[in-house]
């Protein structure tokens, strides 16, 4: 069995990851995201939302692969931002942030754009490349915001929401594969694998009966 690590804090990746039967150990990166992006800004004032996902994934690889000890076959990378009137949102980190994102986003939509790199430890081949999904978000009331800001949930989330837990209410449907939005799409995954000739059933083991 190929072993795998996730660089990546999220509960929700690694429950994604999980659920298709890839269980990987999660090394965090600590990846400086703020500075990062504001040099990659400075490089290119034009960066799109869906570079930027793709730039952070790959920083977020770069750095835990450099941390592994020999042994260690894959790392996989990921990162998430909504892209909402041209502007990129990413975790709101305080209620006040969020809240006022929630009122800004309800009724509306935003692409929410998640970056992937995966890199083959033994063979020191990398794949990655952005996959995106819209976001159709419902037209939550101000009582209903408030409620879904005080739960803390959506304070430490790309976007300030999920569709897997108690944001999903308020997502109203989604145009593009459901696991882009939770933080790691599967398809694309698959196809990185292939890139690197890595098959997936070696990676992804079926529970036994």
């Amino acid at each position: 069995m190929t072993s795998v690590v996730l660089a990546s804090a999220s509960p929700a990746r690694l429950a994604l990851l999980r659920a298709a039967g890839i269980d990987p150990q999660v090394v965090v990166s600590h990846v400086d995201e703020p500075t990062l992006e504001a040099a990659a800004r400075q490089r290119d004032p034009h960066l799109s939302p869906a570079a930027l996902a793709q730039l952070l994934a790959e920083a977020k690889g770069a750095s835990v692969a450099d941390r592994l000890p020999p042994g260690t076959d894959l790392v996989i990378a990921c990162d998430s931002v909504l892209e909402m009137d041209g502007r990129v949102h990413g975790k709101p980190g305080t209620a006040e942030v969020a809240r006022e994102r929630w009122r800004t986003m309800r009724g509306r939509s935003g692409e929410l754009h998640t970056g992937h790199h995966v890199i083959d430890l033994r063979t020191g081949r990398t794949a990655g490349a952005p996959a995106s999904a819209r976001v159709h978000f419902t037209g939550a009331s101000d009582a209903e915001v408030d409620g879904y800001v005080a739960t803390g949930e959506p304070l430490h989330v790309a976007g300030g929401f999920t569709i897997d837990g108690l944001g999903a209410p308020f997502v109203e449907r989604i145009e593009g594969h459901p696991s882009t939005v939770i933080g790691l799409c599967l398809p694309l995954l698959r196809r990185l694998l292939t890139d690197l000739d890595v098959a997936w059933w070696t990676v992804s083991a079926a529970p036994q009966a």
